[in-house]
């Protein structure tokens, strides 16, 4: 029987070529994203209405979470992987400069879009006695970094959703993993600074960053681990990225 994901975020970076990936294995997809016309095209490419499912979707909303996954065609209905990819970052200033509608905009859907998504898929999961949920976190959850501040802090939470929810599911045969990228060159940064070119291509200067494939492989490999196995968490960055240190103020 073909298996079936559910990827969101699914028109750019890492759920884009999540979304590759799983169809180059012939897994049926539905794919939801808030641009429509990048999800007809990507449905056009990757195999048409018979094994790609799209759905125009804001994962803010839970309502119309609830509606998108109620209205899936029959062939659709049972998601055996959720890949939650929705995510952003808004600015990189210190938190007394922030704008407070980029750290609800965060919150809500690096958080809430997370836990609609989740809740509205994880009890037919459970039914069923097979899922596999895949939350897209980030290094910044672990790692503070000036600029980090709410960005960091959603993705802290994402980790920690991951944990409890492996310790809510014990006696069932679900797995979740938390996959923690690093410095990857995406879209992801352009969002950050609001379309300005310049400023996002700067943070990637001089490197050999993490592609979006190299996150889709990752996710596809812990996704098709033996299913006894749980990949609980990856962290994962470019070999010129590391820890970096203490931030001390000389005067």
């Amino acid at each position: 029987m073909t298996e079936t994901v559910f990827i969101t975020g699914a028109t750019s970076g890492f759920g884009e070529a999540c979304a590759q990936r799983f169809a180059k294995e012939g897994w049926k997809l539905v794919l939801a994203a808030r641009r429509t016309e990048r999800l007809l095209a990507l449905q056009k490419q990757l195999g048409g209405k018979s094994s790609v499912c799209v759905t125009t979707l804001d994962v803010r909303d839970p309502d119309a979470v609830r509606t998108a996954l109620e209205g899936l065609p029959d062939a659709f209905q049972s998601i055996d992987v959720l890949v939650n990819n929705a995510g952003l970052a808004l600015g990189m200033g210190p938190a007394h400069q922030a704008a407070t509608e980029d750290w609800d905009t965060m919150v809500d859907t690096n958080i809430k879009g997370v836990l609609h998504c989740t809740h509205a898929i994880l009890p037919r999961m459970v039914e069923r006695n097979k899922g596999h949920i895949v939350n897209i976190g980030s290094v910044a959850g672990d790692y503070a970094y000036p600029g980090g501040n709410v960005y960091g802090s959603t993705k802290a939470f994402v980790k920690q959703f991951s944990r409890n929810l492996r310790a809510d599911l014990i006696g069932t045969a679900l797995r979740v993993t938390n996959i923690e990228p690093g410095l990857a060159e995406t879209e992801f940064n352009l969002v950050r600074f609001k379309g300005d070119k310049e400023k996002a291509t700067q943070l990637y200067k001089g490197t050999d960053s993490l592609t979006a494939e190299d996150i889709a492989e990752t996710v596809y490999w812990a996704v098709s681990r033996p299913p006894h196995v749980n990949i609980n968490r990856i962290e994962v960055m470019p070999v010129c990225q590391s820890w970096a240190m203490f931030a001390i103020d000389r005067k």
